[in-house]
């Protein structure tokens, strides 16, 4: 049951004092926050004096970062990093959470960054989070607007980056390298991390693989289409498969009616496990971390003479062109370019049983408009 302490547009709820006043024509319902009555009486005289420096000043009322950080998780909630974002402020809330907004600025931030430091974060994650930070506040000056038609904030201050020099070098893998290390591999993580080095996916790209997204490809071959939401840049992404990539994805059909890689007939959660630890360092390779598999390709690719728009695309990087814009020449190029770092055995790749396996396939079912026109299923 509410108490409300009669023409002071206070109210109690639950033991906490809330302003519910009509103010210059205006309904102004919030929680002060108080559970005092005297010290919820503050809470309104200032309020109320907030609203008529807004209105009759122009002097923007006072709010806090916890504040702004609220609003741009309720406005972001479609955005596919927003889980991320969340984590990132609630890092930073501790230090800055209750600070009025306009005094959130590099000097203010450095007690923050000197705990994560030596807490042994390293520099690139508390770099995303001082980004996000600059997001905030970027869009406090230039979007958000209050009910008085003012900015949540004049003006942005500049966020620093830190550089702590720890940033750790790719280890790509050489041939022998990559032999010794997958010789002892279980057999469902040999399949995944094979999959890795011959397309360049990312870990989550290979673990969320689905046989829907399959498309057949100019030239005889197949690949696959991930969707924007599976993808880290947030586009469409076409996999071209060589040889090698072709034969372990063959070797999965039939184990599983959605997902392309599975391990006891479940989704693998992720390539970076118990097993791929023991057994990096079992062959001397305790440095080399699953996302080094995508190095190795981009490497190889180089190595092999392919051209950096074309590796761009290889390795699904950022661009302006999407999937189903490429043309036939060009999927055969990109084709052309992964069979430079197949892995040749014998007169098939796939193997001899393999390609029987394949000829008694029906069709890939392919998302409308993404399957190739007159192209036959490998």
């Amino acid at each position: 049951m509410s108490k409300r302490n009669k023409g002071s547009g206070l109210v109690c709820r639950g033991g906490v004092w809330h302003i519910d006043k009509i103010i210059d024509g205006r309904r102004i319902c919030r929680s002060t926050g108080e559970v005092e009555r005297l010290e919820a009486e503050k809470v309104l005289a200032r309020t109320i004096e907030e609203i008529r420096q807004a209105q009759v000043y122009g002097v923007r009322p006072r709010r806090t970062w916890r504040d702004a950080a609220i609003k741009y998780l309720n406005d972001h909630q479609h955005k596919r990093s927003i889980s991320r974002d969340a984590q990132d402020l609630a890092s930073v809330d501790p230090w800055i959470g209750a600070l009025p907004l306009d005094r959130v600025h590099a000097g203010t931030l450095e007690p923050y960054i000197a705990a994560r430091r030596k807490a042994g974060i390293k520099s690139g994650t508390v770099n995303r989070t001082l980004a996000v930070i600059g997001r905030v506040l970027r869009l406090a000056v230039g979007l958000w607007r209050d009910e008085y038609g003012l900015t949540w904030l004049a003006s942005a201050p500049m966020i620093p980056r830190v550089d702590w020099r720890d940033k750790r070098a790719p280890a790509p893998l050489s041939w022998d390298e990559q032999d010794r290390l997958f010789a002892v591999l279980p057999d469902h993580l040999r399949e995944l991390c094979l999959f890795a080095v011959h397309t360049g996916c990312r870990e989550q790209e290979i673990c969320t693989l689905r046989w829907s997204w399959e498309v057949s490809l100019p030239g005889g071959g197949f690949g696959f289409i991930l969707p924007a939401e599976s993808c880290k840049n947030g586009r469409d992404r076409l996999v071209v498969l060589n040889a090698t990539a072709r034969a372990v994805v063959n070797r999965q059909r039939g184990l599983h009616s959605d997902l392309v890689f599975t391990y006891a007939g479940r989704a693998v959660a992720s390539m970076d496990n118990t097993a791929w630890r023991r057994c990096r360092t079992e062959v001397g390779l305790p440095h080399v971390r699953i996302h080094d598999l995508r190095h190795t390709f981009g490497r190889r690719l180089r190595a092999a003479g392919v051209g950096l728009e074309t590796r761009a695309e290889l390795m699904g990087h950022a661009s302006g062109s999407v999937t189903t814009h490429y043309s036939a020449a060009e999927i055969i190029e990109l084709a052309r370019a992964v069979d430079l770092v197949a892995e040749r055995a014998g007169k098939d790749a796939d193997g001899v049983a393999v390609v029987a396996f394949r000829r008694a396939l029906s069709p890939a079912k392919v998302p409308h408009g993404n399957r190739a026109s007159g192209a036959k299923q490998s």
